[in-house]
Order: C-alpha cells, then sequence, then structure tokens
C-alpha cells in the first residue's frame, strides 16, 4: 500500500524543524538521492551541469500519483512520518519533508512520475511556495525524474560564497560513493555535462563497492564480515543473551532506519520542545558489517576511509573511528592507516539524533558497547582463519564435486596418500575454534619456515612471526621483575631516566654519570643484551611502543637453526594471535603460495564435467 504525502502537525515539525537543507550541489544530490532510495529505487542515474546549476536525478522506484505530486514540494510534507512517536521508528532516510520546498525556493524545481501501475505519468512544475504551477500528463517509465535548474539563482551572493565548482563537483562524487557504500545493490550512472563521468555497479556487500571508488584496492584485498550481535536496551542490558555470531549474507529486502534528524540551531527553538519520552526499546538482534583492508595488502597514508555508517547513512563518530583505529594499531606499516567500513545496522531508539542539525553527526546509547563490539569484530577479521580464506572454501568444494563424481560413475581413484581419522578430527577441531591448521615442513635459509596449509603453501618469517607472538603476550602480560644484580648504564640525559621511569622501572643514581636499573620487562632479564635493550627503551616512546622494542629485541633471530617440532611451536603460536597477517612494525609475516597459482605456473589445468560424472 503507497502511504500518499501529507503536511505534519505542527507539534512533529518543531520536533524536527532543521537549519539550511541546500546548501550546495552537492546537497542537492544527496537530498534527491536519498528521495529515490527510499522509494525502492534499484537503479539511479544522476546528471549534473555545473556551469548551469542544473542537476537531473532518476530513479526506477516506485513512483507518484498526481496528488502526491501536488502535495510533494509544500513544507514539511512527507509520507514517511505521521506523528511524534514514528521519530522514534523511521525507517526511511529523508523524513522532514524539507528538501523539496527548500529546492523550489531556491531553483526551478521540476518532477516527472509515474506509479507503478499507473500506465500515465504526470510532470509538475512548482513556484517557489513548493505549488503546483504547471501540470501535464506525459510518457514516463515507473518511476521519477527531478530536475532542479538555476540553483541559488535568486540568491547570487550565495553562488560566490560557495566552494568553487572543481570542489563541489568532488564533493558529489564523494556524496554519491559515500551512500553507494551503505547501499550496495544499487546501480549508479552518474553524467557530467553529458558526458559519462564515473558509474558504480551494484553488488552484495560494501566489499564488491569498495574497489570501484579506491581503484589501486582489489577485492582480494578485502576482508568482509557480518556479525549478528545482542541489542543492549535502554538500561544497557542486552537484549537477548547470544553470542555474536557471523551471517553470510543479507536479505536484498532489507530496510534501513534513520539515525538522525536535526534540531534548529536556535536556543529558544530548543528550549521550546516538548520533551519526548523515549519508548521501550525492541529486543532484537543487530548486525555489524564490517569491511577491513587487509593490513600486509592496503593501506592510506592518511586516516582518511576509516569510515562508519548507521542505518544507511554514513555518519562522523570520533569515537568509533578511534575505536577502529586502536583495533588495528601495530597492522599498518609506520604513518600508515587502514582502509575499514563498519556499517551499524542497530534500532533507532538507540540513537540519540536531537543533537544537532547535521544529519552526518549522531550520538550513540551504549557507546562503550558498540566499540567493544568493532574491536571484537575486527580482531576475527584479521585471524586466519578458513573462513577468511576463499581458496580454502574453493579447494574444499572442487574435493566435494570429484568425490561425488567417482561415487556417480562407478569408478575411484586410487591415492596414494589417504587422510586419517586423526587428521580430519584435527582439522574440524582447528575450523570449530577457527584457527586455520599449518604443518611445518621445512626450514628455508633458517630465516623462512616453509608450511603447509589446506590451499597450498606458506613462507612464514620466523622473526617477526615470533615478534608478533612476543608482542601480544607483552601486551596481555606486560610484568616488571627485579633484576640481580642490577644493571649499570652510563651517559644518560635526564629525558632518558625520566623515559625508564615513566615503564615503571627503577632507576637510581650509582655514581657519578652512572644509574643502576633495578628491575626490568620479565623477557629482558634473561638476555645478555639486556643493557642494550635497557637503553634501546630510554630513547622515548610511549608504553606501546617500549612494548613492540622488547618484542623485537627478545625475538629469535633470522639465521637461528630450528627444530622441526620448535617451528611447529612457533606456528601454532603464531596463528592464534589476534593480527597474525603483520608484525607490529607493520610488515608482512608470510607469503602465500596458493594452489590455484601454482596450479596455472605449473599447467595443470582440469575441468570438472562429464569425464567426472556430472
Amino acid at each position: 500500500m503507497v502511504i500518499g504525502i501529507q503536511t505534519l502537525p505542527k507539534e512533529v515539525v518543531n520536533l524536527i524543524a532543521a537549519g539550511e537543507v541546500i546548501d550546495s550541489l552537492a546537497a542537492v544530490v544527496r537530498e534527491l538521492v536519498e528521495n529515490a532510495l527510499d522509494a525502492g529505487a534499484t537503479r539511479i542515474a544522476v546528471s549534473v551541469w555545473s556551469d548551469q546549476w542544473r542537476v537531473r536525478v532518476a530513479d526506477n522506484g516506485s513512483g507518484m500519483d498526481l496528488r502526491n505530486l501536488q502535495q510533494a514540494a509544500t513544507a514539511h510534507s512527507t509520507s514517511k512520518i505521521r506523528t511524534c512517536d514514528d521519530l522514534w521508528k523511521i525507517t526511511s532516510l529523508g523524513f522532514r519533508g524539507e528538501a523539496l520546498h527548500s529546492l523550489a525556493a531556491l531553483a526551478n524545481l521540476e518532477i516527472l512520475s509515474r506509479l507503478t501501475p499507473n500506465v500515465e505519468g504526470w510532470r509538475v512544475t512548482y513556484n517557489s511556495q513548493g505549488e503546483p504551477r504547471q501540470e501535464e500528463a506525459v510518457a514516463i517509465a515507473p518511476g521519477t525524474v527531478v530536475i532542479v535548474s538555476n540553483i541559488f539563482g535568486n540568491w547570487p551572493v550565495r553562488r560566490k560564497g560557495l566552494p568553487s565548482i572543481p570542489q563541489q563537483l568532488r564533493a558529489v562524487q564523494t556524496t554519491i560513493q559515500q551512500i553507494a557504500l551503505c547501499h550496495p545493490r544499487i546501480t549508479w550512472q552518474v553524467q557530467q555535462n553529458d558526458r559519462p563521468w564515473f558509474s558504480i555497479s551494484a553488488g552484495t556487500t560494501a566489499q564488491q563497492i569498495l574497489p570501484q571508488i579506491l581503484r589501486q584496492v582489489r577485492q582480494t584485498d578485502l576482508q568482509q564480515l557480518t556479525l549478528e550481535v545482542p541489542t543492549p536496551t535502554d538500561n544497557g542490558e542486552l537484549g537477548q543473551e547470544v553470542q555474536g555470531s557471523e551471517i553470510t549474507s543479507l536479505g536484498a529486502s532489507s530496510r534501513y532506519a534513520i539515525t538522525e534528524a536535526s534540531v534548529s540551531n536556535s536556543p529558544s527553538l530548543l528550549s521550546s520542545q516538548p520533551k519526548i519520552q523515549n519508548p521501550k526499546s525492541q529486543i532484537q538482534n543487530s548486525l555489524i558489517q564490517l569491511v577491513l583492508g587487509l593490513p600486509d595488502r592496503c593501506h592510506r597514508r592518511r586516516p582518511d576511509w576509516v569510515r562508519v555508517a548507521t542505518n544507511g547513512r554514513l555518519v562522523r563518530s570520533p569515537e568509533l573511528e578511534q575505536t577502529i583505529l586502536a583495533a588495528t594499531a601495530r597492522t599498518c606499516p609506520r604513518e600508515r592507516y587502514p582502509i575499514c567500513f563498519v556499517h551499524l545496522q542497530i534500532g533507532p531508539s538507540l540513537i540519540d539524533w536531537n543533537r544537532h542539525p547535521a544529519k552526518a553527526e549522531i550520538y550513540l546509547h551504549s557507546l562503550s558497547y558498540w566499540q567493544e563490539q568493532i574491536s571484537r569484530a575486527i580482531e576475527q577479521a584479521l585471524r586466519i582463519s578458513p573462513t577468511n580464506l576463499p581458496e580454502a572454501t574453493q579447494l574444499q568444494r572442487v574435493t566435494t564435486l570429484l568425490k561425488v563424481s567417482e561415487e556417480k560413475a562407478g569408478y575411484n581413484v586410487s591415492r596414494s596418500v589417504q587422510p586419517t581419522p586423526e587428521d580430519e578430527e584435527k582439522t574440524n577441531k582447528s575450523r570449530e575454534i577457527g584457527i586455520i591448521e599449518l604443518r611445518a615442513v621445512a626450514q628455508v635459509h633458517k630465516m623462512y619456515i616453509l608450511a603447509e596449509h589446506p590451499t597450498g603453501m606458506w613462507l612464514v618469517e620466523q622473526h617477526i612471526a615470533h615478534e608478533r607472538v612476543l608482542y601480544e603476550q607483552l601486551c596481555d602480560r606486560w610484568q616488571i621483575v627485579p633484576l640481580e644484580p642490577p644493571v649499570i648504564l652510563n651517559h644518560l640525559t635526564p629525558a632518558q631516566v625520566e623515559q625508564l621511569q615513566r615503564l615503571g622501572l627503577d632507576v637510581e643514581p650509582f655514581g657519578e654519570q652512572l644509574w643502576a636499573v633495578r628491575n626490568a620487562p620479565a623477557l629482558l632479564t634473561k638476555r645478555e643484551d639486556c643493557a642494550a635493550a635497557l637503553l634501546e627503551l630510554s630513547l622515548g616512546g610511549d608504553l606501546q611502543t617500549a612494548q613492540v622494542a622488547t618484542a623485537c629485541r627478545s625475538a629469535i633471530r633470522n639465521g637461528t637453526q630450528l627444530s622441526l617440532d620448535e617451528m611447529q611451536t612457533l606456528l601454532d603460536q603464531w596463528t592464534r594471535t589476534r593480527n597474525p597477517r603483520t608484525c607490529p612494525h607493520g610488515r608482512p609475516i608470510y607469503l602465500s603460495l596458493e594452489e590455484s597459482s601454482l596450479a596455472r605456473f605449473f599447467r595443470r589445468h582440469w575441468v570438472i564435467g562429464k569425464s567426472h560424472g556430472i
């Protein structure tokens, strides 16, 4: 059933009154595109004529009939909410009913639309008050086309105050890309001055959209994860006692809920608004969708691709962005930052929207809970597990198909090596706990461990793998133990002495230009180069830097001969770390030689088909 457009009651308007809705070309595009998404569009075409200050947005959504078109541009008219209670259960991107009315006041507005079941469409132009000025029947495909011309034409001073045209066009492109990330099932065609500008093909997750935006990033460089987590109620308790579980896909018809509305900048309006009581939150699970750039494959020079979205809209959330940076700390190289997109789909009542007129800013209830859940999701995505290695799934599927084909064809392939029940039991147990099983094969040049795994072979650099193990152990258990006898250091500056004391070490004068260090990190006390390590720690940095330096100093050196058991122990410890892909300095730990790559190199190809009984 199509809900008609109606003017909102005065008490609702007072609660959602906003500041300026249209302040640039990008704002025009954003408002029109959000209306198209609310109409259920799957294809959106955007055309921009910057020199003419003209924008056209066409979609294949549900469309509008003549009565709704007549009402569409009047002030505070919308089909998305009706009462004050609706503000707590909004399921659309737009709801204030101000965008089209503002466009009519600032530009020439024209809308062509055809309701899906109708056989005819209508074209309506509007005056500056948002009232219909001309109406006529037109032939048009189901959907809506909105044309906004001569934007700010009656406001020449406003045009002069806007950024340059190239800057505005970049803002338009950024706006569309951000919306595409939040709504990956939409196909986008964008033109500039009647020429193709860029396009974004539809996908199922943001993992397929991100490489279309960042051209240097490949889809295989990204790890996608969707988790279902309990939703906290208003009192901070969890709605359901269930564990976060991974979901492989989402339904195509899933709807997003708006997360924030706007309030006026006027203090008098804020003080005069009646207070809304937040109704009791419905107990249901929430979704965390994560797309993370693998730190050993891609990263950025700036933290400009740490993005957070809530219920279909990209938002600015400094707290959650800092959580992402903290969760990925010591995984990227020095002065490099991760690529990460987190999309929270939660109940609207868990968001305090009545704080700021900009839609891009929100305040979350139970913020610490969401920070913890995001950290856990990132930790799970960084693990080396069968679910995070698509090659393992593909190889398992091929093996299963071959076995089925053998049974149907009445023949069996003679294999010299068959897996034992013990091997299968170990593999199943490893997959249950989410850790991939590696088997040490040999040591290469006393530097690399050659490991066999279900998808091929890996070369693991032994020093930095051990460094990652020790670093996480130090983060979990930073122990300062006494030194007997104390270590004597000389020619320390006051800053070096202060640095050692800041790390919790007991440093005392021992003579002229001599200092006695009476305790040290546990890992360093057993090393012959303990004095050199303490001197290194005195050169600066925070506790985390000291832990990195301690781990690097304590890890086994390249050139050290390892037995097969020692290699296996190191592999087992390394695969169970939280961030096994890179060392604390951001260097990649392993080189992957996948079975598919080896097959291509040795020209070993096969086709599963009639020859296998399928």
